[in-house]
């Protein structure tokens, strides 16, 4: 059976998850970033105690069709993002739409309609927290960073950041208290 869960984007998320469903005696198949899939069925009981467990962590049990969909975009960025070592080659809407085996139109009128911002938009924010992440931690530089997330240029990750954040890169890191936002925020 598979069960989504809003706002799991962390290997910790998943860890939280793993424990409510050995609390529960559930046998897990898999537990990825936004879906599970266990052996049984859940029990009405089972289904409440988990959302409810899921819940005391910041995390949401899914039923909406819709809501389900927008999670698997949202978490499918989120991976490809912040925890891929490199980015698909291919143009990210044609990636989206092959893996998620959906019209990209369709997508990205339902999630802009939902979230209220368009999936590009949510692709940039979320390349701009990955580039603060990559900024703090000192070990790429700009050149390198702009590489790995597949800009054209410094120029444009640069032009894009200060659009966004108000910041040139350089001067953000030079800041002392540098802000970034959790990935369920973006």
């Amino acid at each position: 059976m598979k069960i989504y869960v809003k706002y799991m984007v962390s290997q910790r998320c998943k860890m939280v998850v793993k424990e409510e469903l050995k609390k529960l005696g559930l046998h897990f198949i898999v537990v990825d970033l936004g879906e599970i899939e266990v052996m049984e069925e859940l029990t009405d009981l089972q289904r409440s105690e988990l959302k409810q467990g899921l819940s005391a962590s910041g995390l949401e049990l899914m039923d909406d069709k819709r809501a389900v969909l927008i999670e698997k975009v949202k978490t499918l960025i989120i991976q490809m993002i912040h925890y891929s070592d490199e980015l698909p080659r291919t143009n990210f809407s044609d990636f989206i739409s092959e893996t998620l085996h959906y019209d990209y139109t369709y997508l990205s009128n339902l999630f802009s309609e939902v979230k209220g911002i368009t999936i590009q938009q949510f692709i940039i924010n979320n390349k701009i927290e990955r580039v603060k992440e990559l900024l703090f931690y000192d070990e790429l530089n700009l050149t390198e960073i702009s590489y790995r997330l597949q800009y054209s240029s410094v120029g444009h990750l640069s032009n894009q950041f200060k659009k966004v954040t108000g910041l040139t890169p350089s001067n953000y890191k030079h800041l002392k208290h540098k802000s970034r936002n959790a990935i369920e925020e973006i």
